[in-house]
C-alpha cells in the first residue's frame, strides 16, 4: 500500500520542479528591470517600481493564482492550470528578486561606477562587465534561499489542479482515508528536493567567494 502511494505521489515531482523553475526564471529576468527602476534617477520611476513591488509581494501567492486562473480566465480567454501557476509565481518572484538585486547593487561602492566612467565605459558596459558579476555574487545566497522557499510555496498550485506532489498526496489521502502516510511521503519528497538545492547553493556561494578572494 505504501509503495503504491510513493509511486503515485512521485508522479507530481516533475510538475513541482517545473513550476518552481519556470516561476523562478521569470522572476530572475523580470527582477532586473524592476531593480534598475528602483535605482532610477527619476523619482516617478522609483515610486512606480516600488509600488509595483509592494503590490506583488503584498498579495498572498494563492490569491495571485486565483486572480490569474479564475480572474483572467473566462469564457473568452482560457488560462490553463500550469501556465496560471507559473505566471503567478513568476510575478511574485520578480518582486522578491528585484529587492535582492537592489540589495546587491547597493552593496557596490559608488567609487566603482566613478572609476568605470573615468575609463570611458558606458553605463551598460559597467553594469555587465564590472558591477553585474559582483551583484550576482552578492545575490546568490539570498536568491538561492528564496528559490528553496519557492519550491515549497509551489505546493499551493494544486488548488487549481496542477498535478504536483501535493495534488497526488491529497488524492491518495482522500482515497485511503488516511492522510498521515501520503502527506509524510510528500514531505520526504520535498526534503529530497530542497536539501540538495540548499547544499548546492551554499557550495556555489563558497566557490564564488574563493574566486573573489583570489
Amino acid at each position: 500500500m505504501i509503495f503504491d502511494d510513493v509511486s503515485a505521489i512521485a508522479q507530481g515531482i516533475p510538475y513541482t520542479i517545473l513550476v518552481t523553475l519556470v516561476g523562478f526564471s521569470i522572476g530572475a529576468g523580470g527582477g532586473i528591470p524592476l531593480a534598475l527602476a528602483r535605482r532610477s534617477r527619476f523619482v516617478v520611476v522609483r515610486v512606480l517600481a516600488r509600488a509595483l513591488i509592494e503590490l506583488l509581494r503584498g498579495i498572498p501567492p494563492i490569491v495571485w493564482i486565483f486572480l490569474i486562473y479564475f480572474g483572467i480566465g473566462n469564457d473568452f480567454i482560457t488560462v490553463a492550470e500550469l501556465p496560471a501557476a507559473c505566471i503567478a509565481f513568476g510575478l511574485i518572484s520578480s518582486a522578491y528578486l528585484a529587492e535582492i538585486y537592489r540589495g546587491g547593487l547597493s552593496s557596490i561602492h559608488h567609487g566603482q561606477w566613478e572609476a568605470g566612467e573615468a575609463l570611458g565605459m558606458s553605463s551598460r558596459a559597467q553594469l555587465i562587465d564590472v558591477i553585474g558579476p559582483q551583484v550576482v555574487r552578492q545575490a546568490v545566497p539570498a536568491a538561492a534561499t528564496y528559490g528553496v522557499g519557492l519550491i515549497k510555496d509551489s505546493s499551493i498550485a494544486f488548488t487549481i489542479g496542477v498535478t504536483d506532489v501535493v495534488f497526488f498526496a491529497d488524492s491518495a489521502a482522500k482515497q485511503s482515508g488516511n492522510p498521515m502516510t501520503p502527506y509524510l511521503i510528500a514531505a520526504v519528497f520535498y526534503m529530497a528536493i530542497t536539501v540538495p538545492c540548499a547544499w548546492g547553493a551554499r557550495t556555489l556561494d563558497s566557490r564564488m567567494r574563493r574566486k573573489v578572494a583570489r
